[in-house]
């Protein structure tokens, strides 16, 4: 074995934290620009042009969506049975939100008609608004922590309701979310596309890197003033079989900032996720469309690192019985498998990655209403 227990306890928290930005990163502005289409595309070639720029990729991108749930599935099965019971509806909501995409990408433009192309011109709305929304809030609700609990069989009893997840801090943090997708959304659209939805792009990118800024300094100091957070007191030894029933957790204010007092290079983390945003601001205006949309990717990767970060080692804290908890070091799999998965992954990400990078270059430059007249029959 390469790494003991606890090193791949750890491995497997970064490694799952890495396609959660992945998919951010990729899908995120696959989501913000279908955000986006029926506001800046303000004729039926230009919404073409919008959607031809994500075109080729997002069918592509939402693999790393994929290999995020079955990661979780794998490394953190105990999370996953969790949150998949206890978020039930709302996952639902974005399976059925994100069946929009699909069918609204292959049959938008099958028929010439302006009241077929602009009901799914708002599908595609709904299927990229929704889900950003919903993660985000979701990560609210975490920072808040879960009404479950554990019974002695370690089978999962979710308390909560759809309705409970919708309070005032989970929707900020949907704010910051959905704020920081159509942020790079609307960056990547500045790289690919020219004229006046380049320049529409442009002032959508301010408007939502402004919207990110001041949601996600409201959730920091709500986070820090108004919620308390979770911190273990006793705990099994970190190389033990996974037991969430064998800790002691106290829910005291001021946890979630614990590892920032304890590892100061982490403030790195928020740090990124508002000057990214400012990045976007600046090279925006300046029209350094490339500069930006790396400003943005900076600021995606911030933002869920600092959620990351002040949080670990919890994963899904229970407000209920906090003991019951889930965390990094008693909610993972054997270390048998976390190993097997440990190799599969060391060979199959690099070529994902490498396919993934391959691609975007063939695929790239900008798109076109003259390259969208021409092709009208083979472009979506």
């Amino acid at each position: 074995m390469i790494f003991d227990y606890e090193t791949l306890r750890f491995v497997w928290w970064v490694l799952i934290g890495a396609l959660f930005i992945g998919f951010a990163l990729t899908d995120g502005f696959d989501m913000g620009v279908g955000t986006l289409l029926p506001f800046l595309g303000r004729d039926d070639e230009l919404r073409r042009v919008m959607i031809n720029t994500v075109g080729p990729h997002w069918d592509g991108n939402q693999v790393w969506f994929i290999l995020a749930g079955g990661a979780i599935f794998a490394a953190w099965p105990l999370v996953y049975a969790a949150a998949f019971s206890g978020f039930y509806v709302a996952l639902l909501l974005v399976l059925f939100a994100l069946f929009f995409r699909p069918v609204g990408f292959d049959y938008r433009s099958k028929v010439d008609d302006p009241l077929w192309r602009a009901a799914w011109d708002w599908g595609l709305f709904a299927g990229s608004a929704v889900p950003a929304l919903v993660f985000g809030v979701a990560f609210g609700n975490l920072l808040q922590g879960v009404p479950f609990y554990l019974d002695g069989n370690l089978r999962s009893h979710y308390q909560g309701s759809f309705f409970g997840l919708l309070n005032p801090f989970a929707l900020l943090a949907g704010v910051v979310s959905l704020s920081m997708l159509v942020m790079h959304g609307a960056t990547y659209l500045q790289m690919r596309t020219d004229g006046s939805l380049q320049q529409a792009a442009r002032v959508a990118a301010r408007f939502a890197a402004i919207v990110h800024i001041v949601s996600f300094a409201l959730a920091g100091v709500w986070l820090v003033l108004g919620i308390d957070g979770y911190r273990i007191v006793t705990l099994a030894a970190l190389d033990a079989p996974s037991n969430p029933l064998a800790k002691t957790v106290a829910h005291v204010a001021g946890a979630w900032l614990a590892n920032y007092k304890t590892y100061p290079w982490a403030l790195t983390a928020p740090v990124l996720g508002f000057a990214g945003a400012l990045g976007v601001l600046a090279f925006s205006a300046a029209r350094r469309a490339a500069l930006a949309f790396v400003s943005s990717a900076l600021a995606v990767i911030g933002v869920i690192l600092t959620a990351g970060v002040s949080m670990f080692p919890f994963i899904m804290p229970s407000s209920l019985v906090p003991n019951n908890s889930l965390t990094v070091w008693d909610a993972t799999s054997s270390a048998h498998t976390l190993t097997l998965m440990f190799w599969v992954t060391l060979v199959f990400l690099p070529i994902v990655l490498g396919y993934t990078i391959w691609v975007y270059k063939v695929m790239g430059g900008k798109v076109t209403v003259q390259q969208v007249r021409e092709q009208t029959h083979t472009v979506y």
